[in-house]
């Protein structure tokens, strides 16, 4: 068959970014949509070489999962497929299971797949059919970024300023609830909190597009955001099937104990996790509902802080909400009040104060006198706020040390 200049073209870039993977004969488990031996075969190749062993020796083909969300054309040489690939966890405390995204074209009978990660999947996923992914999702994906560039978070629970870890995200239960962190940081780059109690509904942190990762439709439920953004939740009940699009605070299940995918939970629980640009990324000093989690010393240790407050394990986390792109919650490191300022700077005047935690919005930054909050953060650059008035941005945390509505 002559392939069309566009279609050339196409597989000269994906195998370019793609890295190269021998294709094995894997047994495919029961997908949501037509599959053929050779897409499953390249799939499965693909999960044995990204995933991390499993008690010190390679995943075996037993241990993967081929679930085909969707697709085009399947019975012709031509098509395409969209779906999850998993490598399943040991049913046992402390595995988990670890999964992608993927999609898959075949040109002329040879299937070439791209899982999130690769630099190959917002390229491959922009060509795809409207008929395999809609411009929403095209566009999200379009935003991961090479996985080399996302910032990680620091392990020893003092993030630095650098970076910008700012989510717009909720937590994943009702505004106004209060949910226990029954589980600090942990799992691969200690992604993921445990999170429990209030009515048990698992809601959706922030606009996106769902899918359901395990092949029994159960359990395992990813989100996928904007700004390369996704959030996973595990362990669920009575959980949305399939895929599709959600706003902020779609119901996508209950807390359960589900372990489709391996791993093992004691009691029911959301498994909350963070990716980002289709790699996991730590969750500590990213905003959730305007906490900011920490890792401790070890793994299922740590805390969340909502300005001075602290929440530890076993402790409570009120839902406030989103914070906005252009929102600060207040941390005077310590309680209390913090003074507002006629300018930038505590050489001009007092003209009113602000409470430790309560949320404020920017309209533009400026440098003035340098001061020193939490974390040992200095800084001289001073936030104004909406009202005319300014404030330090030490004791203003917004998720970068950058100006997050412009320079004055």
């Amino acid at each position: 068959m002559r392939l069309s200049r566009a279609t050339f073209l196409l597989s000269v870039l994906v195998t370019a970014l793609m890295i190269g993977s021998s294709v094995s004969g894997a047994a495919v488990a029961e997908g949501r949509a037509p599959i053929d031996n050779a897409l499953g075969d390249a799939v499965t190749a693909r999960i044995i070489q990204m995933a991390q062993t499993r008690d010190g020796r390679p995943v075996t083909k037993a241990e993967t999962e081929v679930n085909v969300l969707r697709g085009v054309s399947a019975d012709t040489p031509d098509g395409w497929a969209f779906g999850a690939a998993v490598a399943l966890a040991p049913r046992r405390a402390d595995a988990y299971p670890e999964g992608w995204l993927f999609v898959g074209h075949r040109v002329a009978g040879t299937w070439t797949v791209a899982f999130e990660g690769d630099a190959a999947f917002p390229v491959l996923t922009a060509l795809a059919p409207a008929e395999l992914l809609s411009s929403y999702e095209k566009k999200n994906f379009a935003d991961y970024r090479p996985a080399a560039e996302t910032k990680q978070p620091r392990l020893d629970a003092k993030p630095t300023a650098n970076g910008d870890f700012r989510t717009g995200m909720r937590l994943p239960y009702a505004l106004g609830q209060s949910w226990r962190l029954t589980g600090g940081p942990h799992g691969a780059a200690r992604q993921s909190i445990d999170l429990a109690g209030g009515d048990g509904r698992v809601l959706a942190a922030r606009a996106g597009t769902f899918y359901v990762m395990c092949s029994s439709n159960r359990g395992w439920v990813r989100v996928v955001h904007d700004r390369g953004y996704a959030t996973d939740y595990y362990h669920l009940h009575n959980n949305r099937t399939g895929s599709g699009g959600v706003a902020e605070g779609t119901f996508l299940g209950n807390i359960g104990v589900d372990v489709s995918c391996g791993g093992s939970a004691s009691g029911p629980h959301n498994h909350f996790s963070l990716r980002q640009n289709g790699v996991n990324v730590g969750i500590a000093a990213h905003s959730l509902g305007r906490w900011q989690v920490y890792n401790g010393a070890a793994e299922y240790q740590g805390y969340a802080l909502h300005g001075s407050a602290q929440a530890g394990v076993g402790g409570s986390m009120y839902n406030y909400g989103a914070l906005g792109f252009t929102q600060g919650v207040v941390d005077t490191n310590g309680g209390g009040v913090l003074n507002k300022r006629s300018g930038p700077g505590t050489n001009h005047g007092v003209v009113g104060t602000v409470a430790d935690g309560a949320t404020v919005t920017i309209s533009c930054s400026a440098n003035g006198t340098s001061h020193t909050g939490r974390f040992d953060y200095t800084t001289s650059m001073w936030n104004r706020l909406t009202d005319g008035s300014w404030i330090s941005d030490a004791y203003t945390w917004t998720g970068t040390g950058n100006p997050v509505n412009g320079w004055c």
